[in-house]
């Protein structure tokens, strides 16, 4: 019985340490990557394109789950996301170029910090297991991956609400999931926690950014 509560007790701290590191972690993350979208839109950059925001994306994302479990890994998340900056200066300064872009902006952040927030909380209080959300994940990674590519070639409104809402319920399932494997101990690794939860919030905030822009449309 002693070692069971034991055991329980030392889990529970090991969760509370990751929780710890992860939120910590990604709180440095998102003001580097705001930083380096700042800078992108000081000096006017360019948007480096589909292609090399894919390859640089995915390349740094495999650099970071490879040294995950050394320093070399705490590098690879701010090249990660200090790179998904730089690719969201340009698209911040194109709403900012619209009538009453900047109020948009806000109202996107302050939607998606809320979300974030709600959907934590819900996960760390309630502690239940999300695990269920994974096949909902899988899926809809597939079905988004060839609405995405649909979009390319055909451009109708209501495909791109469609993409763009479905981007904002994938994020919130991959909130939720990762906290609550965090919290149940399934999750002990705080690097990969941190990238999953930057990645989703980064989705979050530019497919609401995309809805807001086109109810304003």
């Amino acid at each position: 019985m002693r070692y069971t509560e034991a055991l329980s007790t030392h889990s529970s701290q090991a969760a509370n340490k990751t929780l710890r590191n992860t939120y910590g972690l990604l709180s440095l993350t998102l003001l580097f990557s705001a930083f380096t979208a700042g800078m992108s839109m000081a000096f006017n950059l360019p948007h480096p394109g589909l292609i090399i925001t894919l390859v640089g994306f995915y390349g740094l994302l495999f650099l970071t789950h490879k040294f995950k479990n050394s320093s070399a890994g705490l590098l690879c998340v701010f090249a990660l996301t200090g790179f998904m900056g730089i690719t969201l200066g340009p698209i911040l300064s194109m709403y900012m170029n619209m009538p009453g872009g900047g109020s948009l902006i806000m109202s996107a952040l302050g939607i998606t910090g809320l979300s974030f927030l709600g959907l934590s909380a819900y996960a760390l209080i309630s502690k239940k297991d999300f695990s269920f959300l994974n096949g909902f994940i899988t899926v809809g990674f597939f079905v988004l991956l060839f609405a995405v590519i649909a979009g390319i070639f055909i451009k109708m409104p209501a495909l791109q609400i469609f993409i763009s809402a479905g981007f904002a319920l994938f994020s919130a399932a991959v909130i939720l999931l990762q906290t609550s494997q965090i919290v149940r101990g399934g999750e002990t690794n705080y690097i990969v926690a941190t990238v999953t939860l930057y990645v989703s919030l980064y989705n979050m905030f530019l497919s609401v950014l995309s809805l807001l822009g086109m109810s304003r449309d």
